[in-house]
């Protein structure tokens, strides 16, 4: 991973991971344990999901600029199959409380992806490569 790279995944993991104990305090005082279970473990799926997002688009693109649009495309192809899979499998389950689950997810995710944009936004990468040759045109 890049240095910015790496810069955009904490500027978006620590403010998360800060949503994610808020949430778990919230699910305290209305659901009790089971709630803090639920946003515990909603809080670490988005944690994980986004952040394998963040390394294989980063991956990606030291291949290619088209390799990393397509890594970004199926990463979230898979996020969403993914979290379809995790909750039909539990969604019967007793073990958490199912709302404090969905409510720290989305939470979470929201964060993480706005402070995610907010990192790129404050990162300043070229768009255009100022070295590269132009096809067809000599040196003069």
């Amino acid at each position: 991973m890049q240095a910015n790279d790496v810069r955009v995944l904490k500027s978006a993991a620590i403010p998360t991971l800060v949503a994610g104990v808020v949430a778990m305090v919230v699910a305290l005082l209305t659901a009790g344990g089971e709630g803090v279970l639920g946003a515990a473990i909603g809080t670490v799926l988005v944690g994980v999901f986004f952040t394998i997002s963040v390394v294989v688009v980063s991956y990606a693109a030291r291949v290619s600029p088209q390799m990393m649009a397509i890594a970004a495309m199926l990463s979230y192809l898979v996020k969403v199959i993914a979290i379809m899979v995790v909750l039909t499998a539990f969604r019967d389950t007793t073990m958490w409380d199912n709302q404090a689950f969905a409510w720290s997810v989305v939470g979470c995710t929201l964060v993480w992806t706005g402070f995610e944009v907010r990192a790129f936004m404050k990162t300043k990468l070229l768009y255009v490569d100022p070295e590269a040759a132009v096809p067809g045109k000599g040196d003069s």
